[in-house]
């Protein structure tokens, strides 16, 4: 039977705790547990309501493996980042992540990025400082894009402005076809980070040397992933 594990990808998906679902179905966070476990069977009016919060089918729960099927975000791990130089650059327009992506792959090949550091992410994050002028009446939003290089880097290539990022952990989710959904997926797999970290604790905010969160998209065997990295604090919980 595939119930228990059915009911822990379907509560991840949503977004879900163990002790928001439990809240939801009136039950205890244990019992929860137990059920995504198989320690336990959900009663019918409880399963019924189930398939009622996550849209699907009775037998689809109980029968169909569904953490097989459609599985868009990984689990929410902490990953320690090495300090870094970002050699950034921000630009607002309509379609800004698009234009300043273009922007840092045609400045990476032409300084001979990608070649001299293969392992050199390119990674992306929102500009906040548009105005709701420029965002109402002009369309325009921003967005800064970076590659992350080694910490002494320090080449003079000219373009982009050159930033140094301390040490940090981060909260590092992986989402699958991010842009088949863009406005779904992308804030949902943040949503899922957020949770995680008010469930863990988290107490420190990012300072000026510490970037607060950013993405990485990148393709394997055809596949679209975005991993989303958000600042963990130092006081995480492990």
């Amino acid at each position: 039977m595939n119930l228990g594990k059915n009911i822990s990808c379907l509560r991840r998906q949503k977004a879900l705790t163990q002790e928001q679902l439990a809240e939801k179905m009136n039950v205890t966070r244990q019992t929860v547990s137990r059920w995504e476990s198989g320690e336990a069977t959900p009663e019918l009016a409880t399963l019924t309501a189930l398939c009622d919060l996550f849209g699907c089918k009775l037998d689809a729960l109980v029968r169909e493996d569904m953490s097989a099927k459609d599985v868009i975000y990984s689990e929410v791990e902490i990953k320690r980042l090495p300090a870094f130089t970002a050699a950034r650059y921000v630009i607002i327009s309509p379609e800004p992540e698009r234009d300043v992506m273009n922007y840092m792959k045609n400045w990476g090949e032409r300084n001979g990025i990608p070649a001299a550091y293969p392992d050199a992410r390119l990674i992306g994050w929102d500009f906040p400082h548009v105005t709701q002028v420029q965002q109402a009446r002009f369309g325009l939003h921003g967005y800064a894009a970076a590659y992350m290089l080694p910490e002494d880097f320090d080449s003079g290539f000219e373009g982009v402005e050159y930033t140094r990022f301390c040490a940090a952990d981060y909260a590092v989710i992986t989402v699958v076809e991010p842009f088949v959904q863009p406005f779904e997926r992308i804030p949902m797999g943040y949503k899922h980070i957020m949770d995680y970290l008010k469930t863990n604790g988290t107490k420190d905010k990012p300072d000026g040397e510490i970037l607060g969160c950013f993405e990485h998209e990148y393709e394997n065997g055809g596949v679209t992933y975005m991993d989303i990295y958000v600042y963990a604090g130092a006081n995480i919980a492990g």
